[in-house]
C-alpha cells in the first residue's frame, strides 16, 4: 500500500470512530430551554387593595429620609464635591441612591392617586411638598449641570424622573400642580439630556440592569405621549426602530443573569409594542419571541437565594418587571391573554417578601411591586 492510500485509510478510520462516539455519547449537557410541553397552571390574580397600599407606602415614606447607607455614584472633581448626600441632592437623597429616592416619590404619588383615603395621606403630601420644593430642585439642577455630571443616572434615573413627572401631570389637585411646577426645571433638563443623547447612541445597551436602553426609552416615551411632546415622541420611535427592528429570536433561555432586575427580551418587546402599529408589532414579535405565542408557554421565575444580598435580591425585581412588560405586551391583544397569567405568577412569587424585607431590597422593590400591580387588569 502506498503512502497516499495509507493516509486515506487512516483518515477514514479516524472519522468513523469520531462519528461513532459522537452519535453514541450519552453524556447530557445542561440546557436553558423553555418548557412548553405541559399545561400551564392558572394562578391567582394579584390585586392591590387599601391595606396592601398602606404597607407598601411605608417603604418609601420611611426610606426617603434615610440618608445612610448611601451610594452616590459620583465622580469627584475636587475636594469641594465631597458633601453629604442631603447637601448634594436635597430633594432625592434617601433610599440608598438617587434613582431609588426618585421612584420612591413616584410610589407615594401613585398610591395617593389610586387610594385617596390612604392612611397618613396628608402627612405624605406634606413630605412630598417638603422634598420637591423649588429650592431643592434648584440645587438638584446645580449638581446635574456640574462638569462631571452630564451622564449622571443615564438613563435609568432619567427614566424614573420622567415617570414621576408623568404621574404628577395626570394627578389632579393643588398639591399635584405645585409639585409638577416645582419639578419642571429638572424634568426639562432630563428631556434635553435624552434629546441630546439618543441621536449619539449608535448601539442599544441590552443588559438586565440600570443602563438598559429599552427600559429607559419606554418610560421616556410614556412621558412624551402624556405631555404631547411630539419631537420627543418621534425621536424615541425613530431610535427604537433603528436599534431593534431587525432583532430576531431573543434568547429567553439565557435569562435571567445572576442579578438582573430587568428582562432584556421583554423590555425590548414592550418598547416595540409602544412604537409600532399593531400589524407591524405582531409581525416583528413573531420573529423576535415566537414562543410567547404558544398558550402553553411557561417561564420560570427568578429565584432569590438571599434577600439580604443587595445584588441577589435583584431577581425579585426581574419578576416584577417581567410582569409589567408581559402585561403591556398582552394589552388589547386577546391572543396574548395567556401572558397575563404568566405575569401573575411572577408577581405572586416575589410580592410576599417585599414588606419586612431587609433594606437591600425594601428601599426599591416596593416601587417595582406597585408598578407591576398597576399593570394587572
Amino acid at each position: 500500500m502506498n503512502k497516499r492510500n495509507s493516509k486515506l485509510l487512516n483518515y477514514i478510520i479516524v472519522v468513523g470512530l469520531l462519528s461513532f462516539y459522537g452519535c453514541n455519547n450519552t453524556t447530557e449537557k445542561p440546557t436553558n430551554t423553555i418548557d412548553m410541553s405541559s399545561k400551564v397552571e392558572i394562578v391567582k390574580k394579584p390585586t392591590l387593595n387599601l391595606e396592601q397600599a398602606k404597607r407598601l407606602a411605608q417603604l418609601p415614606f420611611h426610606c426617603m429620609d434615610t440618608e445612610y447607607p448611601n451610594k452616590l455614584n459620583q465622580i469627584i472633581g475636587s475636594a469641594s464635591d465631597l458633601k453629604s448626600p442631603k447637601e448634594l441632592h436635597p430633594a432625592f437623597y434617601g433610599c440608598f441612591d438617587w434613582h431609588s429616592a426618585v421612584h420612591g416619590h413616584w410610589s407615594l404619588v401613585s398610591l395617593l392617586k389610586q387610594f385617596p383615603d390612604l392612611e397618613n395621606s396628608e402627612e405624605i403630601e406634606q413630605k412630598l411638598l417638603q422634598n420637591i420644593s423649588k429650592e431643592n430642585i434648584k440645587k438638584e439642577l446645580v449638581y446635574f449641570e456640574g462638569e462631571f455630571s452630564k451622564s449622571f443616572e443615564r438613563t435609568y434615573g432619567w427614566a424614573w424622573l420622567l415617570k414621576l413627572a408623568e404621574e404628577l401631570h395626570t394627578w389632579e389637585g393643588d398639591t399635584a400642580r405645585t409639585l409638577e411646577t416645582n419639578l419642571q426645571p429638572l424634568t426639562d433638563l432630563i428631556v434635553g439630556r435624552y434629546l441630546e443623547f439618543l441621536p449619539k447612541l449608535n448601539y442599544p445597551v441590552r443588559v438586565g440592569e440600570h443602563p438598559n436602553t429599552a427600559f429607559g426609552m419606554s418610560f421616556a416615551y410614556d412621558y412624551a405621549i402624556t405631555v404631547e411632546n411630539e419631537a420627543f415622541v418621534e425621536l424615541i420611535e425613530e431610535r427604537a426602530i433603528d436599534f431593534y427592528k431587525n432583532d430576531q429570536d431573543c434568547p429567553l433561555g439565557w435569562e435571567p443573569n445572576g442579578f438582573d432586575f430587568l428582562s432584556p427580551c421583554v423590555e425590548e418587546a414592550a418598547l416595540m409594542k409602544r412604537v409600532l402599529s399593531e400589524e407591524a408589532f405582531l409581525s416583528w414579535f413573531n420573529d423576535f419571541l415566537p414562543e410567547l405565542s404558544d398558550e402553553s408557554f411557561d417561564w420560570s421565575v427568578g429565584e432569590v437565594s438571599d434577600r439580604t444580598d443587595g445584588k441577589l435580591v435583584h431577581l425579585d425585581g426581574v419578576n416584577f418587571s417581567r410582569a409589567w412588560s408581559l402585561n403591556y405586551i398582552a394589552k388589547d391583544l386577546p391572543q396574548f391573554n395567556h401572558l397575563k397569567n404568566l405575569a401573575n405568577k411572577h408577581i405572586n412569587y416575589s410580592l410576599p417578601s417585599i414588606v419586612g424585607d431587609s433594606y437591600e431590597g425594601s428601599h426599591w422593590l416596593g416601587t417595582f411591586a406597585i408598578y407591576a400591580l398597576k399593570s394587572v387588569d
